[in-house]
């Protein structure tokens, strides 16, 4: 196990972990490696490159947006969403970005962010290239960067090597599925011990249940705002926010306890969905789950497990986001959770079978139930692509991720009825998904150049600042 459950999870803002954070922290990266290696007393100018997805989302994505704020030394974990319309306008309206919050430097965003947007850099759909430049003209420092997926970025010389957080060595380590039940059946351990047990090398027992118990906060605060938050989101496709007059209704129709409605708890996880990913469409604070285009189903179902499932408390919710960040590791190790890379099946799929796992954990499932229940709902996500309208993710993304959440409960409960045996493995379900991706059509896979984004025929989208408005 190279891949951390806290590198899966992480506080950000939207829209896009791939297309906004990601480039939000190689903006700051490439500043830091200028700093280390030349100081900023030499520069007098930088420039910043999009190529291939983040060139033809970079708009709707908010990418544009995020190098800036990059440069300007903004990180995705601490920046406040409010204060974003300002901090832009003020790099706009000066024409001056302060490095890494520190000397000021002339800034044109017109000719200082060149998106190239009929070309792609060879490692990867997101690529990115910052350059610094002397008083002369001369270049002191080049450097490209890849957005991997899930706010992961890498530079080339780390592209193809193994992906890996640290080199410290864990007491389980896996690379598959396979691996990860073979530990399971040798040491009697369930997934989320296994988890556990490895993320203790880096961490106390007591940290790893208080910050996973912080992004669960995190998840609930964006499910509040999101049921609070009304309007036309940003954009210009004039797409309505749902989940506030969802969620009036539902309370005026009878608490989630009420046994009024058969079918009632699906419009509760359909509620919880929706009110993340719009909060996620405009630009608020999302946990990355493991991407933010897809950071509404892990949230649904573990309030669906919260809400309707007798016994649940907060050692549940730990054990439930231990178990999904084995899983994600899974897809992150061995496929890609980008967009941009594999299409929405490796967002939504791979959110989706996190959740699913996490759930079939904590209703009592044995490593080969949750195993099961993560491939269940992935397979029914392989093929899925990235169409998004627009560039903007808004739709489908929004009520995608509501649809996933409810695919990951059936999953994990049509996995509890076995007894974990099934035909295909997980590991299998994860290669197919690798080798669908890359015989997808490039305009299916984040480019909004195919797809619902070519059929649909609607206002054109306009560059809008990332905010969020509080009721």
């Amino acid at each position: 196990m190279t891949i951390s459950v806290f590198d899966l999870f992480r506080i950000g803002i939207g829209p896009s972990s791939s297309h906004t954070v990601g480039p939000m922290r190689a903006a700051r990266s490439f500043l830091e490696r200028l700093q280390h290696s030349h100081g900023f007393t030499q520069v007098r100018r930088v420039r910043a490159h999009l190529y291939g997805s983040l060139a033809a989302t970079g708009v709707g994505h908010g990418t544009i947006p995020a190098v800036l704020l990059g440069l300007a030394g903004a990180q995705p974990h601490t920046l406040d969403p409010d204060d974003v319309p300002a901090l832009l306008a003020t790099i706009e309206q000066q024409r001056t970005i302060h490095l890494l919050g520190g000397p000021a430097l002339g800034f044109d965003p017109a000719t200082d962010l060149v998106v190239h947007a009929d070309e792609s850099l060879p490692g990867h759909p997101n690529g990115m290239l910052f350059e610094a430049f002397d008083v002369d003209g001369r270049l002191l420092l080049g450097h490209r960067y890849y957005s991997i997926g899930g706010g992961f970025v890498v530079d080339d010389d780390e592209l193809d090597a193994p992906l890996a957080t640290s080199g410290t060595v864990v007491p389980h380590p896996y690379g598959s599925a396979d691996d990860l039940l073979a530990v399971c059946r040798a040491t009697g351990l369930a997934i989320s011990e296994v988890q556990f047990a490895n993320e203790r090398v880096a961490r106390s027992g007591a940290e790893i249940r208080d910050e996973l118990l912080a992004i669960w906060q995190a998840m609930r605060d964006c499910v509040r705002r999101g049921c609070r938050n009304e309007g036309e989101l940003p954009g210009g496709l004039h797409v309505q926010r749902r989940a506030a007059a969802l969620h009036r209704t539902l309370l005026a129709t009878g608490t989630a306890g009420d046994v009024v409605d058969p079918l009632a708890a699906m419009d509760w996880v359909n509620l919880y969905a929706l009110a993340v990913n719009e909060e996620n469409a405009a630009g608020g604070r999302v946990v990355t789950a493991p991407t933010n285009g897809a950071a509404g189903i892990v949230p649904a179902v573990l309030h669906f497990y919260e809400r309707f499932v007798a016994g649940a408390d907060d050692d549940g919710v730990v054990h439930f986001l231990l178990t999904a960040g084995a899983i994600g590791s899974l897809f992150k190790l061995n496929a890609s959770i980008s967009g941009a890379e594999v299409g929405c099946q490796g967002e939504v799929g791979s959110a989706c079978a996190m959740a699913a796992a996490g759930l079939a954990q904590v209703m009592g499932g044995t490593p080969e139930q949750v195993e099961n229940a993560a491939e269940i709902a992935l397979e029914h996500n392989l093929g899925l692509t990235c169409d998004p309208i627009g560039g903007l993710v808004q739709v489908p993304c929004i009520e995608r991720n509501a649809m996933a959440s409810m695919k990951a409960i059936n999953a994990a409960r049509l996995a509890l009825h076995g007894d974990g045996t099934h035909l295909v493995s997980l590991d299998q379900a994860i290669a197919t998904m690798r080798d669908t991706g890359r015989d997808m059509h490039e305009k299916y896979k984040e480019t909004a150049r195919g797809g619902l984004a070519v059929t649909f025929r609607g206002t054109r989208p306009t560059p809008v600042a990332v905010n969020i408005v509080e009721c």
